[in-house]
């Protein structure tokens, strides 16, 4: 059988083309028999709680073919990186023997195992998965109906995935968490991935996006400069990174208390600074550094539970309070963005939140408005600006202008 059939199938098992993920969990399926021209049968189902690979082969095959089988995968696919809700497939002859095995590994790859019909030895590979690209545009409003980025993208026919991205693109401009408006508009020109049968495989990167917040409009395209990766600038070629992102969170939580020099302490009942911001926010969100550092503290501290510091360029430091867990250790280096903890109610608490703080040459400032004056990242070169303006001509051509969207959102995705 086809690598060609074998994503139809799977197709069929994954339900909606196009969707966010399903967060109710995977979906388990049962086996499925299926004869092929009276010389073998495919077997297909997906991977379920508590089944390991050899749980997984011994369940169709004998104990020596499995065992040759996870031989074959020394050195290519690790076999405890099994996942539950994937996909898998085998091929056998109509007496038993395996001739081939499949499992998806992730949206991208999947493996392949087959025997050789030279010396009949097992052979492991991981290949990608064939996929065709599409150039959308997704255009929405945040209003009554879908007062969050996310539920304006949802709207619009946009995904989750989706929406963070857009935000990453003008973290440095706009503060998801705090500064949408009713009216605020967004349009964004994306690549779409699709698998064989039409099958929706998610977004690539954003090619050009324009944001409307607030009376000001914001615009950004993606260019790849000769030396170094590809990153968003705006329509001058400044670098839409700020050296402080706005929010050291990747969704739109409330923010529960705001900086002061004189807060009533919620535990405590005693009034006391409120040295930073606390944002409202489910055990276990991603906590990421809002600019490159160094971790001069990673663990328990008191009454700020399990907490993060870290120290920046030009007198800056910041401090994530009351984490559930802590990715990074002291002494390691971090870049804008990457994930340092996940957000907890340890310490001196009330509930999860994120107390985030920001400190300028020893002394705490407001995290709300530090980041208004903190300067851009590299423009692009003056050697490549010819390139920059006519990627940047092509990109904004695709993209609509998003001050007036559909009253419900648009999305031009199948």
């Amino acid at each position: 059988m086809r690598v060609s059939t074998l994503f139809a199938l799977i197709a069929l098992l994954a339900g909606s083309a196009c969707r966010a993920p399903d967060t109710a969990g995977p979906m388990r399926t049962a086996a499925v028999d299926i004869d092929l021209l009276g010389e073998t049968r495919a077997v297909m189902a997906r991977v379920t709680g508590g089944m390991t690979f050899g749980s997984l082969l011994a369940a169709h095959i004998s104990a020596v073919e499995a065992g040759d089988v996870l031989a074959a995968l020394q050195g290519v696919f690790d076999a405890r990186k099994l996942r539950t809700g994937q996909p898998y497939r085998l091929v056998q002859s109509i007496d038993g023997p395996l001739r081939l095995f499949e499992y998806e590994i992730d949206n991208n790859l999947f493996l392949r195992i087959a025997r050789s019909a030279v010396d009949r030895s097992w052979g492991a590979v991981v290949l990608p998965i064939p996929k065709t690209h599409a150039q959308t545009v997704v255009r929405g409003t945040i209003n009554r109906e879908a007062p969050s980025l996310f539920g304006a993208m949802a709207a619009a026919g946009g995904t989750v995935d989706l929406a963070v991205a857009l935000a990453e693109v003008f973290s440095g401009d706009i503060d998801f968490n705090t500064e949408l408006q009713p009216g605020d508009t967004f349009a964004v020109v994306v690549d779409q991935e699709f698998r064989e049968a039409n099958v929706f495989a998610g977004y690539g990167p954003i090619i050009a996006a324009e944001f409307g917040n607030d009376g000001r409009q914001l615009r950004a395209v993606r260019f790849e400069p000769a030396e170094g990766p590809a990153a968003y600038f705006d329509e001058r070629g400044i670098s839409m990174r700020r050296f402080l992102l706005k929010s050291p969170l990747k969704f739109d939580p409330v923010v529960t208390s705001g900086f002061s020099r004189n807060r009533l302490h919620p535990v405590l009942g005693e009034t006391r600074a409120h040295l930073g911001v606390d944002y409202r926010a489910p055990v276990g969100a991603p906590v990421v550094a809002v600019a490159h550092g160094v971790v001069v503290m990673a663990g328990a501290n008191g009454a700020a539970g399990r907490m993060v510091e870290l120290r920046h360029a030009n007198g800056f430091e910041t401090e994530y309070l009351h984490l559930s867990s802590i990715a990074v250790r002291t002494g390691t280096r971090v870049q804008q963005g990457d994930l340092i903890g996940r957000v907890g109610a340890t310490g001196l608490v009330t509930g999860p939140h994120l107390d985030y703080r920001v400190k300028k040459n020893g002394a705490f400032i407001n995290p709300l408005t530090a980041s208004r004056s903190m300067p851009p990242g590299e423009p692009v070169p003056s050697t490549e600006m010819d390139a920059f303006q006519s990627a940047r001509d092509r990109a904004f051509a695709a993209l609509p202008t998003a001050s007036v969207p559909p009253a419900t959102g648009d999305a031009q995705s199948p």
